[in-house]
């Protein structure tokens, strides 16, 4: 099993996108397939297409990490965050940074925050395209490092908090 995140852009078009992937036999197999059969509501966790009819390769289950409100989120989420991420997880696919046995036999499972004001659907496709790719990239390198994660603790933030220094 490999685990990756990645957040790219700011305010209400940035993306965090959150990604786990694996063989389809053993426990990510076990959570795409429990993902796809469990919606609840406010999120329908959906298979990630190309185009309608041909589904990106490794199989990727989009799960919205923000409920969907109101029409603009919807489109939003289903829209340009799923384009970004299926353009993401096919490019990691066909560059070899997911290794190309895993085309039949991984799953992907991706959790994506779409902001409940974005309002540039160019700006959201790019962000999640970026995220996806950097959230693969990472999982597939194992990073960050623990000397990584050790520097970061010395002064923790992220874009919506940044302790006063103390």
């Amino acid at each position: 099993m490999y685990i990756g995140e990645s957040f790219i852009g700011s305010g209400p078009n940035a993306a965090h996108v959150n990604i786990i992937l694996g063989p389809r036999l053993g426990p990510v197999g076990n959570a795409w397939a429990g993902a796809l059969s469990s919606p609840t509501k406010g999120h329908l966790p959906y298979m990630v297409v190309l185009q309608p009819g041909v589904p990106v390769k490794p199989m990727t289950a989009f799960i919205n990490k923000a409920d969907l409100r109101g029409e603009t989120h919807e489109n939003m989420t289903w829209g340009p965050a799923q384009a970004g991420l299926a353009k993401g997880v096919q490019e990691s696919l066909l560059e070899g940074v997911i290794p190309a046995y895993a085309e039949n036999d991984w799953c992907v499972i991706a959790a994506v925050w779409v902001n409940w004001t974005a309002d540039n659907a160019d700006a959201v496709f790019e962000n999640n395209y970026q995220a996806a790719k950097g959230a693969i990239t990472a999982a597939m390198a194992q990073l960050p490092t623990l000397a990584t994660c050790a520097a970061a603790a010395k002064a923790v933030s992220n874009p919506f908090y940044t302790p006063k220094a103390g």
